[in-house]
């Protein structure tokens, strides 16, 4: 009789890390926290910050396409999409979003493309098969454990078009805050500068995204995740505009830290990823 293979400790599955509560997503976080609010603010989605500008360059929205805005937070996206004649739709795992998101889109007034909005989790879809030209992903994979992007990840594979496009954005780059941070901390505290620099380099940020930042990424990883869910892709670094007036010395190392490979793999902040079916 053939013996039962005993199962060795590090083959058990490990339990898989429960979603965040939607409730920690209120409209304070979206007014005070989340990438763009103070352009939000001001403008009531009219505008959008210097990163999402740049995210939703990549995805070329065009006259009569169709777009999803996976994880749509206020909705100033889906608002952009349908002035360029595009129909937009948007899902939110967090009831306060799809309020707000609906709101924006009710003063939207006559765009030329149709715009929708729903309360649902982009690990279930609610979408036919290959029904969309663009899937939009801005800074929400940070919100979401492994096991969620690589679900919600195949479920934007499923509804994407054989020759659609998938744009991620994503921050922070994670090996900055590993390995990069601890290097410029120990500089500026040489330089008599240490009281401005942290241990925990998420200090710096808002508060509130260290409780909800569950799985920053690097460019590798990010390249990594979309290969497993059926993507080809290209993945690159960028960073906000540096405009610090130092000596001759420091302005030679950031050109290095952020213009040289491998250097700026570890100091770039932000990562972007256009991807396709593979």
């Amino acid at each position: 009789m053939e013996k039962q293979r005993v199962q060795q400790p590090q083959e058990r599955q490990q339990p898989a890390q429960a979603p965040l509560s939607p409730n920690l997503y209120t409209e304070e976080y979206f007014r005070t926290a989340c990438e763009g609010y103070d352009e939000f603010n001001n403008s009531e989605g009219e505008h959008l910050s210097r990163r999402l500008s740049a995210a939703f360059k990549l995805a070329e929205i065009r006259p009569d396409m169709m777009v999803l805005d996976v994880g749509c937070g206020r909705g100033e996206i889906l608002r952009h999409c349908a002035q360029l004649g595009a129909d937009a739709y948007g899902i939110d795992y967090a009831p306060v979003a799809v309020q707000m998101s609906q709101q924006v889109i009710d003063t939207t007034g006559s765009a030329p493309g149709k715009t929708g909005v729903a309360l649902a989790d982009a690990k279930q879809l609610p979408f036919q098969t290959g029904m969309f030209d663009r899937v939009l992903m801005f800074d929400v994979v940070e919100h979401l454990h492994p096991w969620e992007l690589h679900t919600a990840m195949l479920e934007v594979h499923r509804v994407l078009k054989p020759d659609g496009r998938f744009i991620v954005h994503t921050a922070p780059n994670v090996w900055y805050d590993r390995y990069a941070y601890p290097m410029v901390r120990a500089v500026r505290t040489l330089m008599g500068q240490g009281e401005r620099y942290p241990r925990d380099p998420r200090q710096f940020g808002v508060a509130v995204n260290q409780h909800v930042h569950v799985n920053e990424q690097s460019m590798l990883s990010m390249a990594q995740a979309l290969k497993r869910a059926g993507f080809s892709s290209k993945v690159w670094l960028d960073s906000p505009p540096q405009r610090r007036t130092e000596n001759v010395i420091m302005a030679g190392l950031r050109s290095l830290a952020f213009g040289v490979p491998p250097f700026r793999w570890f100091f770039e902040r932000e990562v972007f990823a256009v991807a396709a079916k593979a």
